[in-house]
């Protein structure tokens, strides 16, 4: 039996699915954030932060951030693990492809609550 232990993941399977989920998410920010844009052609900065101010949209963003986060250490993992075969640079690649998203996700937390 073979464990990974490098993966997000349980599964392959759990992988694919959890991709697939934060794909929807991703998808249905966008959405949101373009149909907002085009619903507000005359935008200012005072609408664009209330925007921000209500929970709903904090925590919509917050779900984008944890999406972001989960989708590309899945896709980069599978890329380091198809592409980069030496076991050091590969565990290099990944450790900093972990350190720079989580730096990321705690500065957009930040961001988004104002902490």
């Amino acid at each position: 039996m073979v464990t990974q232990i490098t993966n997000f993941g349980r599964s392959g399977l759990y992988d694919w699915m959890m991709q697939r989920v934060s794909a929807v998410v991703l998808a249905l920010y966008t959405v949101f954030i373009i149909g907002y844009l085009l619903m507000h052609p005359d935008l200012t900065f005072d609408q664009w932060s209330a925007l921000f101010e209500t929970t709903w949209v904090r925590i919509f963003s917050l779900m984008m951030l944890l999406s972001i986060g989960m989708h590309s250490w899945i896709g980069l993992w599978s890329v380091s693990t198809d592409y980069i075969k030496p076991t050091g640079i590969r565990f290099v690649f990944q450790a900093l492809c972990g350190l720079l998203m989580f730096v990321y996700i705690v500065w957009g937390i930040q961001v988004l609550w104002g902490l």
